[in-house]
């Protein structure tokens, strides 16, 4: 076949789903098989956690992680596999497809791949070379590379063109010269060598932008700053980018300074040397051929490629640095979300406020709202009295287990006047517990909270919304656009609509791992089951309103729009505790409720004798129930389901206990050891809630004795820990602390200073970091100067 006459003949579907599974398949390390059926699955309208729990017979056992994974690269494989398709139809098109580009074409495993092979097809606006070809001036490209003895400017003279603009023998040679020049930067082979050579070897530059000093002060760090762009953590690119955003940085990429001062250019070396060139292009007794391709070498290199690969570099690590910003945020968010909850206790919500005073709202043992009040127990008013009296009237009258007091403005002021009336009522028995209260003013000022409580003042909402979240962190905090609850790095710098995508996800798993009692949860927190949409979650809240409780899972199929699909993908994740069925409180899915009639009628026993007890099922074996539809893992599951059904897979509940006379910044001292609870944490370290209304950061060189690579193997949101403070610095309202007790504090005389590398609000969004490892965390040379004493 002539390789200008290749026929092409569309791509069957068959043919790219197979080349997405074995490129699943390796990716994800598992079999294509398992890679098949997941996607088959997906493809019918399952979810993740539907497959992960109910499907692992079809699977193989793949869990909600590989599954997560593979749905990602799934969207992002046959994204390219429709651009595969679209490539090649245009070059055939053309006709220009031949056999050896269909195959590079069809084997190309990565979108920039594709576009490199595409980039001398693809339609382009009319570019220099483009005129110069319009002129005949590729015959005189191709003289010259044929001739390599011939003068160039010799040969130009006969490719005179003066009509077209090439009127001389300099004008022709700058047309051959940019006719060649774009051919070899469309060279695909030649872009990757390049591309790799730049990524391995390029360093990221960054000055400040000459007059924006005093404006930029807070990225003063980055003001003359080089680093290798293979060895950027995250959040310090995202840190210049957004300097580079202010219009306070400017950014480029480059070579060692040594490297860039040679000549040639390394990369003009890489270029001439990929078409079968040397350096002797550029020696001093150069011919006038060699010191030609030697200039459309560098014409290459500086004008096609430089300004291209820039862009294409931090591309790259914009892209890298906001999924590790997300992979943070989501995994401090599922943290937060499977938080350990209080349970079914009544509570006390308290919103603190200053002028505005302490909102309060009591809640019953479900979460229904009892009662509301606003005490102002400090200026202006100064009511203490008056506000202990009415939190004990309301505590006795509510029959108030906890309190719950929301960690902003006016605290730990709120706490010590909880701890005077615990002090004085000991008989109502109250614990107080302070709650993080992220995002409540985001519900509070929501159309779900109008809803939920629609007589109720916005201030006061936020303080049922506390307490609610204290009874079952998860209930609640679904009712809240996750980005509002504030638990990542640089949250508002990164790709919101990935963002997005996989936070949804993790409030997902989190929501399915756990399970829902149908008969209390909200419609928000319906909507996050696997299968249900919004608007079958409110008529599930709308039927039961009007019907009462559902007695058992079955009743669910009455709700309208509530179809055998929706039941199958959400029924083993809705709980009926108390109802007609025991098995209804369970995981266990209602397709399987066959295999445990089979258990029971082996056994010769009731449902209820048999479920929450595990010698009840001594001596029998999983493998003894198994048949053509329910596989030995699902069995197995139901085993485990029968000996502790409805497991929580959260923690237990305990909290935190701020130390007595430590409210401020001020009343820390170097050395100080206290009790925190970890609010944030970033790949630079992990941010501890004190009880002084700032937190305090744990470097990540200070979060263990031993190296520590990701912090999150240490720490994690919602943790109770142990630390040290090390270095207070209250004028810029910066905490450094240590979870190595051991670690010498630095003098307390430290109170300010020369102004910190980095700024860090509430959510850790800030931060600019320093240079080098040591140096990421919120303080300047003192503080790395703690930290390199630290890890010596």
């Amino acid at each position: 076949m002539s390789e200008t006459t290749a026929t092409y003949v569309a791509e069957s579907p068959e043919l790219a789903q197979q080349r997405i599974v074995a490129q699943l398949a390796t990716e994800l390390s598992v079999r294509a098989a398992q890679v098949a059926a997941a996607i088959g699955l997906l493809d019918d309208g399952a979810t993740v956690p539907f497959i992960a729990r109910y499907r692992k017979e079809v699977t193989g056992g793949l869990d909600d992680t590989v599954l997560r994974n593979l749905e990602v690269r799934l969207s992002y494989l046959r994204e390219l596999e429709d651009r595969r398709s679209a490539i090649l139809a245009s070059i055939h098109e053309q006709g220009k497809l031949t056999e050896t580009l269909r195959q590079e074409i069809s084997q190309a495993d990565t979108k920039q791949r594709l576009e490199d092979l595409y980039a001398p097809y693809k339609p382009k606006r009319r570019t220099r070379a483009q005129i110069a070809r319009e002129a005949g001036l590729d015959a005189l490209v191709d003289a010259i590379l044929a001739d390599a003895k011939a003068d160039p400017a010799v040969l130009a003279e006969n490719h005179l063109n003066a009509e077209a603009g090439f009127a001389d023998a300099k004008a022709a040679l700058d047309g051959a010269r940019d006719i060649l020049a774009e051919r070899y930067a469309e060279d695909a082979d030649l872009l990757a060598s390049l591309r790799d050579f730049v990524w391995r070897s390029g360093l990221l530059y960054a000055k400040v932008v000459e007059g924006k000093e005093a404006e930029g002060a807070n990225f003063r760090d980055w003001f003359d700053f080089n680093e290798a762009l293979r060895s950027l953590p995250s959040h310090r690119i995202l840190a210049l980018l957004r300097g580079r955003q202010q219009g306070v940085l400017d950014l480029r990429v480059g070579l060692e300074a040594e490297q860039e001062a040679l000549l040639p250019h390394p990369c003009v070396s890489r270029i001439a040397r990929h078409f079968g060139w040397n350096d002797s292009l550029y020696a001093a007794d150069a011919t006038a051929h060699e010191r030609w391709i030697g200039e459309v070498c560098r014409w290459t290199w500086r004008v096609k490629l430089l300004t291209a690969f820039e862009s294409e570099m931090l591309t790259r690590l914009r892209e890298d640095a906001e999924a590790e910003a997300i992979r943070v945020f989501a995994a401090n968010l599922k943290d937060l979300l499977l938080a350990a909850p209080a349970g079914p206790k009544s509570v006390l919500g308290l919103d603190p406020g200053i002028r505005t005073g302490v909102k309060v709202a009591a809640i019953d043992r479900t979460g229904k709202l009892l009662d509301t009040a606003t005490v102002y127990p400090f200026e202006p008013r100064r009511d203490r009295e008056g506000a202990l009296r009415t939190l004990a009237m309301l505590a006795a009258r509510h029959g108030i287990e906890l309190v719950a007091i929301g960690n902003g403005t006016a605290s730990r002021e709120t706490e010590k006047l909880v701890a005077d009336l615990m002090a004085r009522h000991p008989e109502l028995g109250l614990t107080r517990v302070v709650v993080s209260e992220a995002g409540a003013s985001v519900y509070s000022a929501s159309e779900l909270a109008a809803q939920e409580f629609p007589d109720l003042d916005v201030s006061l909402r936020g303080a049922a919304s506390i307490a609610r979240r204290l009874q079952d962190p998860l209930a609640e905090l679904v009712k809240i656009d996750p980005k509002a609850i504030g638990v990542g790095q640089y949250q508002h710098d990164v790709n919101q609509r990935e963002l997005a995508r996989s936070l949804d996800a993790v409030v997902e798993d989190c929501v399915n791992a756990v399970g829902v009692d149908v008969n209390t949860a909200s419609a928000a927190l319906l909507t996050r089951v696997s299968g249900l949409s919004s608007l079958v979650a409110r008529n599930i809240v709308a039927y039961r309103d009007q019907h009462g409780p559902f007695p058992e899972r079955s009743k669910l199929k009455d709700v309208p729009r509530f179809g055998d699909k929706a039941f199958e993908q959400a029924a083993g994740f809705l709980r009926i505790p108390n109802g007609h069925n025991p098995l209804d409180a369970s995981s266990v899915h209602p397709e399987a409720y066959p295999v445990v009639a089979r258990i029971l009628d082996k056994i010769k026993a009731d449902v209820r004798q048999v479920i929450g007890q595990r010698e009840a099922l001594k001596g029998l074996s999983p493998s003894e129930f198994t048949d053509d539809r329910f596989g030995l893992p699902t069995v197995r599951d139901i085993f485990s389901e029968l000996e502790k059904p409805g497991r929580d897979p959260r923690p237990e509940f305990k909290t935190a206990q701020f130390k007595e006379g430590v409210e401020t910044l001020n009343d820390l001292l170097p050395g100080m050891v206290l009790e925190g609870v970890i609010t944030n944490v970033a790949n630079f370290g992990a941010f501890v809630d004190i009880g002084v209304h700032q937190d305090g950061l744990v470097h990540i060189s200070a979060l263990s004795e031993k190296f520590v690579k990701d912090p999150r193997d240490v720490v994690r949101v919602g943790q109770t820990v142990t630390v040290k403070v090390l270095e207070v610095d209250a004028a810029r309202k910066r905490v450094a602390l240590t979870m190595r007790l051991n670690d010498d504090a630095l003098p307390a005389a430290r109170r300010s200073g020369d102004a910190p590398a980095s700024r860090r609000g509430n959510n850790g969004n800030g931060g600019q970091g320093g240079k080098g490892r040591g140096e990421t965390a919120p303080f300047n040379n003192a503080m790395a100067a703690a930290l390199a004493k630290l890890k010596r």
